[in-house]
């Protein structure tokens, strides 16, 4: 039987991890990519699967049985986009990716850019670490938060088209984002939900939840 949401733990930043760990569901699979598993174990989550080169973690000293995937070290993929492309195969009706913002900036924007594929789109996913959740919208999206979170409306790969949004203090009403200004930075929520509309294009939409 398939899983319907798989967490992937990246090895990457996780800012606040009593804010991650409120994201998880006890039915949750959990995948870690090498040393993702760190952030897993310091949740209290036993990984299903590690899947990586596992240059960062010593699978001999590990304390729990776990299936273990390795690549060669010396391979085009990240950790974290093999871990993403077994997570696809397992055909889930979501995928959440944890530690994969902030730190080195090449991999966040790495990181991005590999959820940014439209033939993967059959699946909901996004970053998240509890602070920021990041997701791509192509066609029409609602977020859920609280008065005042942050909302910031990217074009990514280009222009998009016909963006209409309600719930947000500035709206947009059947109009273009260019990926070459910034008008759709620092948006903010006006309830407890939003929704984005857009016609065309591939749109990066940045949650920042505020803390009251």
């Amino acid at each position: 039987m398939f899983p319907k949401r798989i967490i992937i733990f990246a090895n990457g930043d996780l800012p606040d991890p009593d804010k991650a760990h409120a994201l998880l569901r006890e039915s949750d699979f959990i995948i870690a990519a090498d040393g993702g598993t760190r952030h897993a174990l310091a949740l209290g989550l036993t990984p299903n699967i590690i899947i990586g080169d596992l240059d960062s973690l010593n699978v001999e000293r590990l304390t729990f049985n776990a299936e273990i995937i390795q690549s060669p070290a010396d391979k085009n993929e990240t950790d974290l986009e093999l871990a993403f492309q077994h997570a696809l195969t397992l055909n889930p009706e979501q995928i959440i990716i944890l530690a994969a913002l902030g730190g080195r900036l090449d991999q966040t924007l790495g990181n991005i850019a590999l959820v940014s594929n439209v033939q993967r789109s059959t699946s909901n996913v996004r970053l998240d670490d509890g602070i920021e959740e990041v997701f791509f919208c192509r066609d029409e999206y609602t977020i859920k938060g609280t008065s005042g979170d942050i909302i910031s409306l990217i074009p990514w790969q280009g222009e998009v088209t016909g963006i209409v949004t309600t719930g947000l203090k500035w709206t947009l009403q059947n109009e273009i984002l260019y990926p070459q200004k910034t008008r759709g930075i620092s948006n903010e929520m006006m309830n407890d939900t939003a929704t984005i509309q857009i016609k065309s294009g591939l749109l990066l939409i940045i949650h920042r939840r505020v803390d009251k």
